[in-house]
C-alpha cells in the first residue's frame, strides 16, 4: 500500500494514499481497534454532518467574507453535497467507540471536506481546521448532527412506515366489520369483540405512538451550533448560531432553530431519552401486536387458529410443512433490541459532566439503530404478514359459541351469582350454557334463547 505523510499537532502521520482523511482520522483509526468494520460510525450522523458543514460554511460566507472566500465556499459546498450524497462514505471508517466528545468524527469529516475540497479547487486552498470547522468545535458540531440524523430518521423513516401499518390496518378493519370473535383477557376466554374492534386497538396504538413522536421533532430540532467548546460560543461571530440553523433548515427543508440555551445543549440529551422512549413505545405496542398476530395464527390444527398469516418460507429443518409466523419473531426481536437500546441512552445520557456530555457516540449509534430498526421492521411486518391477514370464520364462530364467558350476558336476568353457577356447571359437566342454566332452573330454553345473543354483545 502507498502513502503520503500528513501532519497534525502531535507530529507527522502515514495515510493511505488512496483516502481523503487525515492524521487526526488515521490516529483515531490506529488508537481505536474496537468493533471494526461492524460499529463504524453511523451514515446518518456523517450525512448530517454533511449538512452542518456546508451550512456552517454559507453562514460564515455572511459573516466574515474576508475568510471564508467564494473559492472556498464552492469547494466546501460541493465536498458537503459528496458527503451528504453517500459517494464519499467509505472515507468515514471511525468508529463508535472513541472519544465520547465526537471529535475524531469531526475531524474526519473536517479532513475528508478539506481534501476533497483541494481537489476540487486543484490548489492547497482549505484547512480542516481553519476553514471547514470555522466557528465551530466539535462540542457543538456533534450534537448538531445528532440533532439533525435523529429528527430526521423519525420524520423520513419511521412515521411513514407506522403510517403504512396504519393504512393496513383500517382497510382490514373494513374489510372485516360484521365478524364476531372471542375477547381474551389474561389469555383466557372473556366477552365477545368484533374483528375489527380487535384491529382497531392496534390501529389505535400505532396513531397514539406517531403522535408521542411527532411531539419529539421540536425539541429535537433546536441545534446546538453556535455554542462552539463550552456554550459561550467562542470563535464564533455574532449571530452565527442563528444563521447557520437558517441555513441547515433550508439545506435539509425542515424547520431547525439554534438551541435557545447552549449550554445545556451541550451537555444535556434529555430530548434525545424522550424521543427514544417513543420509539420505545412503539417497539411495546409492536411486540404487542406481533405477538397478537401469532396466537391468533397459532395452529394451524392445535392452537387458536382464528386468523391465517402468508407462509413465506419453511419452518423447520426436520418438520416437513410446518410453516412459522416468522415476522412476527422478527418484530419480537427488533422490539427487545430498542428496548434494550432505550437502556443504553438513558445512562449515557446522565453521564454529562459539567459543560459536555462525553457519550454522544454511544447514544447516537443506539438511537440511529433503533429507529432504523424499528422502521424497517414495520415495513417488513406490512408487506409480508399484515396484509395477508384472513379471518376463520368457521374456527371464529366455533370458538366464540364454545365460550363460558358468554353468560355474561345473562347478568341481568339470573344475576351474577345464579351465572356463575351455570358457568362453572356447564364447564365440570361439559355441556353447553342453555343446557345448564336450563337445568339448574334459572331460565327455561325459550326464555335462554330470547335473551342470549352472541354477536350482539359487541
Amino acid at each position: 500500500m502507498e502513502y503520503r505523510i500528513e501532519h497534525d499537532s502531535m507530529g507527522e502521520v502515514k495515510v493511505p494514499a488512496d483516502k481523503l482523511w487525515g492524521a487526526q482520522t488515521e490516529r483515531s483509526h490506529e488508537n481505536f481497534d474496537i468493533g471494526v468494520g461492524i460499529e463504524t460510525m453511523p451514515r446518518e450522523i456523517i450525512h448530517a454532518f454533511g449538512y452542518l458543514k456546508k451550512a456552517a460554511a454559507l453562514a460564515n460566507h455572511d459573516l466574515k467574507p474576508q475568510k471564508m472566500t467564494d473559492a472556498k465556499l464552492a469547494a466546501i459546498s460541493q465536498a458537503c453535497d459528496e458527503i451528504i450524497s453517500g459517494k464519499l462514505d467509505e472515507q468515514f471508517p471511525l468508529v463508535v467507540w472513541q472519544t465520547g466528545s465526537g471529535t475524531q468524527s469531526n475531524m474526519n469529516v473536517n479532513e475528508v471536506v478539506a481534501n476533497r475540497g483541494n481537489q476540487i479547487a486543484g490548489e492547497k486552498l482549505l484547512h480542516p481546521n481553519d476553514d471547514v470547522n470555522m466557528s465551530q468545535s466539535s462540542n457543538d458540531t456533534f450534537p448538531t448532527a445528532l440533532s439533525i440524523s435523529t429528527s430526521t430518521v423519525i420524520e423520513d423513516r419511521v412515521i411513514p412506515a407506522i403510517d403504512t401499518l396504519v393504512g393496513t390496518f383500517k382497510r382490514l378493519e373494513k374489510e372485516y366489520e360484521g365478524i364476531v370473535k372471542t375477547g381474551r383477557t389474561h389469555l383466557q376466554d372473556a366477552v365477545p369483540i368484533a374483528f375489527s374492534q380487535e384491529i382497531s386497538g392496534w390501529r389505535s396504538s400505532l396513531e397514539r405512538d406517531k403522535e408521542l413522536l411527532e411531539k419529539t421533532l421540536p425539541v429535537l430540532r433546536q441545534l446546538a451550533l453556535g455554542g462552539t467548546a463550552v456554550g459561550t460560543g467562542l470563535n464564533a461571530p455574532k449571530g452565527f448560531d442563528v444563521k447557520v440553523a437558517e441555513y441547515v433548515s433550508k439545506l435539509t427543508g425542515k424547520p431547525f432553530v439554534t438551541a435557545p440555551n447552549k449550554f445545556h445543549a451541550l451537555t444535556s440529551k434529555d430530548e434525545i431519552v424522550f424521543a427514544h422512549g417513543a420509539l420505545k413505545a412503539l417497539a411495546c405496542d409492536m411486540m404487542k401486536i406481533a405477538n397478537d398476530v401469532r396466537w391468533l395464527a397459532s395452529g394451524p390444527r392445535d392452537g387458536l387458529g382464528e386468523i391465517t398469516i402468508p407462509a413465506n418460507e419453511p419452518g423447520s429443518s426436520i418438520m416437513p410443512g410446518k410453516v412459522n409466523p416468522t415476522q412476527c419473531e422478527q418484530v419480537t426481536m427488533v422490539a427487545v433490541q430498542v428496548i434494550g437500546n432505550d437502556v443504553a441512552v438513558g445512562m449515557a445520557a446522565s453521564q454529562g459532566n459539567f459543560e459536555l456530555n462525553v457519550f454522544m457516540p454511544v447514544i447516537a449509534y443506539n438511537f440511529l439503530q433503533s429507529a432504523r430498526l424499528m422502521g424497517e421492521s414495520i415495513l417488513s411486518f406490512n408487506a409480508k404478514c399484515a396484509v395477508g391477514i384472513v379471518p376463520n370464520k368457521e374456527k371464529m364462530h366455533e370458538n366464540l359459541h364454545r365460550s363460558l364467558m358468554l353468560v355474561t350476558a345473562l347478568n341481568p336476568y339470573i344475576g351474577y351469582e345464579r351465572a356463575a353457577k351455570v358457568s362453572h356447571k356447564a364447564f365440570e359437566e361439559n355441556i353447553s350454557l342453555k343446557e345448564a342454566c336450563v337445568a339448574l332452573g334459572f331460565l327455561s330454553a325459550e326464555e335462554f334463547d330470547k335473551v342470549f345473543h352472541p354477536e350482539q354483545m359487541v
